[in-house]
């Protein structure tokens, strides 16, 4: 006979383990088996294929997403840590606004940022353009394009990962711990090197596995700059369409196969030292910069990053303000008028895509909401066979791929299934919702169980040995003490959800079809303007977000990783 504990554990687990098992674990199942055949025929036939040399497009393109990512970690690295440590550990006039513009890209989608990037510093972009003018050249200086495009817009839109991180890392280590350093007699470089960076490596490893992640699934930026430059997550793109289905699964495969080797080799790398210090950090422990010449250029440098930075914004807002038809064969636009926001709020055609991106949005986010926090309640409080094995299973949507995710939808939605309740979901409005609840579970589960680690058993023994029954203490003690961590991840996974694109490309239909979809329908048309006005809406909807978090549930964006 079970006893009552027992009893709550397992009813705990039965809706997390069957939505694990039905909408994870079996979509993966789906695409492997499709891996294995060829024409209905269990063969090993797709994978010769794959490394051969019937298609050293695949090979090339595999050995292009590894090596295009590593150096998204490396330059995303080598902007986010130096300014993350600067403005947590320098004060100088403006630091506090400065470093609030350093995480304005995390508002900026994937695609929009492209975009803004394209109409910026394209060969027909406005910089290379103004630069050609002014010195009166005969053709733009420099343009964006192919592999060096791709990074310098993965650079910019990834290094906010970094940048988040070791703040908070930075903010989290015990002064003390450097103090005695230095009192040791260690210099600055060796206090950072043998001190301040061990500590930051759990967040450094967290931030590149983010950014790898990203990077693999990167579909915008190669699919609008790269030409005929090729990556695994274009090549799966690219199979889909024309109806390889089984090509499609080997190459989602192995890329799924690279990424969870990175993932394992990170956790190894992170797993050979203890991190742990033995008291917490008292904020960040900052030195006044008071060289005159020093601060000086100090705010200089953070009025031209700040420029820099928000120069795609700019861009994004001055295009959504040209007409359709009145920016064509001229150099610069001229002339601008709010028509296309007119459009959006008149004609419900227009309205549709933003209309659905809100509605799958919220969707994704309430169920992640409450599956976050049972997941993570069950992990943390609770014992029972099988914790690893369930710890495994919600971290695996973190480990694929975006364009991974939406292929084991695809393979495993196409026909009937109990998880389907009978139904096939390709080509319905519930595939794209479902597609970003799964893809954004493990931000949720992550950022509710840091929180849940952190509180004491005592509070809830304290309520029920008070008279409170388990769930009113679960509403009225654990549920407001845990807010914060679960407000997090679901404001994480609302601003990805709202500009997601590499699910979206794969599994949208006419009818469910959100604003990153048509941004892409309207670039095809050349309709500049009409596509910012969409980027636009995008940006706002993530900033109404942000804010409302902040102001009204405490929720800081920096916080959120």
């Amino acid at each position: 006979m079970l006893n009552a504990e027992k009893r709550k554990t397992i009813l705990l687990l039965i809706p997390v383990v069957l939505i694990l098992v039905g909408y994870v674990l079996y979509p993966s199942i789906a695409t492997i088996v499709e891996s294995f055949k060829q024409k209905g025929v269990f063969s090993m036939e797709n994978y010769s294929d794959f490394f051969g040399e019937k298609s050293a497009a695949n090979f090339e393109a595999l050995w292009n997403s590894v090596y295009i990512s590593l150096l998204s970690v490396f330059f995303s690295a080598l902007i986010g840590i130096p300014l993350a440590y600067i403005f947590n550990r320098y004060d100088f006039p403006g630091r506090q606004f400065f470093s609030n513009i350093a995480i304005m890209p995390i508002v900026l989608p994937s695609l929009v940022g492209v975009m803004a990037f394209m109409f910026l510093y394209g060969e027909a972009g406005l910089v290379p353009n103004a630069i050609k003018d002014l010195f009166n050249l005969s053709e733009v200086p420099f343009s964006i394009g192919g592999i060096s495009g791709i990074l310098l817009v993965h650079a910019y839109t990834m290094y906010p990962y970094f940048y988040m991180t070791t703040s908070s890392a930075l903010n989290n280590i015990d002064p003390s711990l450097e103090e005695a350093a230095y009192n040791l007699g260690s210099s600055k470089f060796k206090v950072f090197w043998k001190v301040t960076f061990p500590l930051l490596t759990p967040g450094l490893v967290a931030a590149s596995l983010l950014v790898f992640m990203v990077s693999m699934a990167s579909f915008s930026a190669p699919f609008l700059l790269a030409g005929g430059f090729r990556v695994l997550s274009l090549q799966i793109y690219f199979s889909k369409i024309n109806g390889d289905l089984e090509m499609a699964a080997t190459q989602s495969v192995i890329l799924s196969v690279v990424s969870i080797s990175f993932l394992l080799f990170m956790r190894w790398y992170q797993s050979r030292k203890d991190y742990r210090m033995a008291s917490k950090g008292i904020g960040a422990h900052r030195s006044e910069v008071n060289n005159p010449v020093l601060k000086g250029v100090m705010v200089t440098l953070g009025i031209l990053a700040m420029i820099v930075l928000l120069l795609p914004h700019v861009t994004l807002l001055i295009l959504s303000l040209v007409p359709e038809g009145a920016w064509t064969w001229q150099t610069y636009p001229t002339a601008f008028s709010l028509e296309n926001f007119r459009l959006l709020f008149e004609d419900p055609n227009i309205w549709d895509p933003v209309r659905n991106s809100l509605i799958m949005t919220c969707l994704a986010c309430i169920g992640v909401f409450i599956f976050g926090i049972i997941t993570s309640y069950a992990l943390v409080k609770r014992s029972f066979i099988g914790k690893n094995l369930l710890d495994i299973l919600v971290m695996i949507p973190w480990a694929l791929p975006a364009t991974v995710v939406g292929m084991n939808l695809i393979l495993a939605f196409n026909k009937p299934s109990p998880f389907s309740f009978g139904q096939i979901l390709v080509g319905t409005f519930w595939i794209l919702p479902l597609a970003y609840f799964v893809r954004f579970i493990p931000l949720v589960v992550r950022s509710t169980t840091a929180v849940l680690e952190q509180m004491d058993d005592s509070l809830e023994e304290a309520a029920q040995n008070l008279g409170a029954k388990w769930f009113y203490t679960f509403r009225r003690v654990v549920i407001p003490i845990i807010m914060p961590g679960v407000l997090s991840g679901t404001l994480l996974a609302f601003v990805q959800a709202v500009g997601e694109f590499p699910t979206s490309v794969l599994l949208y239909t006419l009818s469910n079809r959100p604003i990153s979809i048509e941004i892409m329908n309207q670039l095809r048309m050349f309709n500049m303007g009409q596509a910012a006005a969409y980027g636009m809406i995008q940006v706002g909807l993530i900033a109404i977000v942000m804010f409302i978090a902040y102001r009204f549930f405490g929720v800081k964006s920096e916080n959120t990783l």
